[in-house]
């Protein structure tokens, strides 16, 4: 056997695995030597576009927006916010006139805490930092009638918008980044709906880095384009979530870049399917909630045939996820099938989260729950028992239980091909051809 780190929670899990597992990981990346140096030197050479201070000296804005991701995602933004708040000072824009938009999407509120982690206790004192509120229609503007989409007002009025978030795999939209920080983080019910509907992500193309033809990629990038981006920054990061790359600049071909190198530097290249997969959620603040474990189960599915076993570890310190999510599994998850069977039959109404129980799907419709086990401290038996998963239960902490749910199945399948996804939804799987 041989040591394997996992990340789960913030501290991560330790296991043994087979001599013989394949351990697949992405390319080790180094961080940019000097952040502090990188960041301005960025936004005065973006990609596609005049440099952040000569596009505010032509427009003279008097209301800047920022966006920044949710406290789901390790997004650096303490790094690049005060150099982007210099660049708008320094072109006669004040923190009076800037607002900070937390882009949550559906997801739950941030709290005053999240808000000093997200940003910076800096920066939280000297500009206004709101969050997206999509149930609040007073907070809502309209941008487009057909289809009907509404967006954050503060956004959508300000005289200059910039959008800011981080690109990785993503197992709906191709790559996160770029659009997504407008869509779905800044809009209404309705268009999540939409951007989540049934024949979205049951197109062949909503997968694991695939921006071509992908429904779920165009949808937010026309309503990206609908509200209108002034400047993008994203970011890629490092293993231990430092900044890899920068890709500033214009909407579109700065995040093409952007996914270009984190294609390049995520992916895993497999031989084909194995018997037996051990992954997880992706470690803080991703696996906090079940809801964005699925992501660690859906990367993974073109490393299963229809015999695999695959052992998913997750945190899961709020639970579930949000209250939605949460009715929707205790209603439908022991019955996954007919679930499917529903929402197909039903396709013009989207329910609030059923997208992510209809991504779980694709993983059990190739195993089934029976061979989705499940180690988790954070979620109670009783509910375990009822999410379509085989929870691995019984004495010891979830380190334990995984270990000896690893041990178990070398036992009765001591020839089974095996591989380990340390890094979960971070690491992209390749079938060579």
């Amino acid at each position: 056997m041989k040591p394997l780190h996992l990340l789960y929670g913030k501290d991560g899990m330790e296991l043994s695995v087979p001599d013989s597992a394949d351990v697949l990981v992405a390319q080790d990346v180094p961080p940019v030597p000097r952040p502090d140096e990188a960041v301005p030197a960025a936004l005065a050479a973006p990609i596609g576009s005049p440099p952040l201070a000569e596009l505010v000296r032509r427009k003279k804005p008097r209301r800047v927006a920022i966006t920044v991701s949710d406290i789901t995602r390790p997004v650096p933004n303490r790094l690049f916010l005060p150099p982007m708040l210099k660049v708008l000072n320094d072109c006669g824009v004040p923190d009076s006139q800037i607002v900070i938009i937390i882009g949550t999407g559906m997801h739950r509120p941030s709290t005053p805490g999240e808000r000093a982690q997200l940003v910076g206790p800096e920066v939280l004192a000297r500009v206004e930092v709101i969050d997206h509120t999509a149930a609040d229609a007073a907070t809502l503007v309209r941008v487009s009638d057909s289809p009907p989409v509404s967006v954050c007002r503060r956004f959508a009025e300000a005289d200059f918008r910039i959008v800011t978030g981080y690109i990785e795999a993503h197992f709906m939209a191709g790559f996160s980044g770029g659009r997504k920080g407008v869509c779905p983080a800044l809009v209404d019910l309705a268009t999540v709906q939409r951007f989540h509907g049934y024949e979205t992500l049951s197109h062949p193309a909503a997968d694991t880095g695939v921006l071509d033809g992908n429904p779920c990629h165009e949808i937010a990038l026309a309503v990206a384009r609908a509200v209108g981006v002034d400047f993008l920054f994203n970011v890629a990061i490092t293993r231990d979530r430092r900044i890899a790359g920068i890709y500033c600049g214009d909407l579109v071909a700065a995040h093409e870049a952007g996914c270009r190198q984190v294609r390049d530097w995520t992916t895993a290249d497999i031989d084909g399917p194995y018997d037996f997969v051990v992954t997880n959620g992706g470690g803080w603040p991703l696996d906090q909630t079940f809801y964005q474990t699925v992501k660690g189960m859906c990367t993974a599915l073109p490393a299963l045939h229809a015999g695999s076993t695959m052992l998913q570890v997750s945190a899961c310190g709020e639970k579930l996820g949000s209250q939605a999510f949460t009715d929707l599994m205790m209603q439908w998850a022991d019955h996954w099938q007919e679930f499917l069977r529903h929402i197909e039959a039903h396709r013009d109404r989207t329910d609030l989260d059923q997208w992510e129980l209809q991504m779980q799907a694709k993983v059990l419709r190739v195993i089934g729950p029976e061979k989705l086990w499940f180690v988790s401290d954070g979620i109670s038996q009783r509910v375990q028992m009822h999410i379509a998963v085989n929870p691995v239960l019984g004495r010891g902490g979830a380190a334990e239980r995984a270990q000896r749910a690893v041990d178990d199945y070398m036992a009765a399948h001591p020839d089974a091909r095996v591989c380990a996804i340390p890094e979960g939804p971070y690491t992209m799987l390749r079938v060579r051809s």
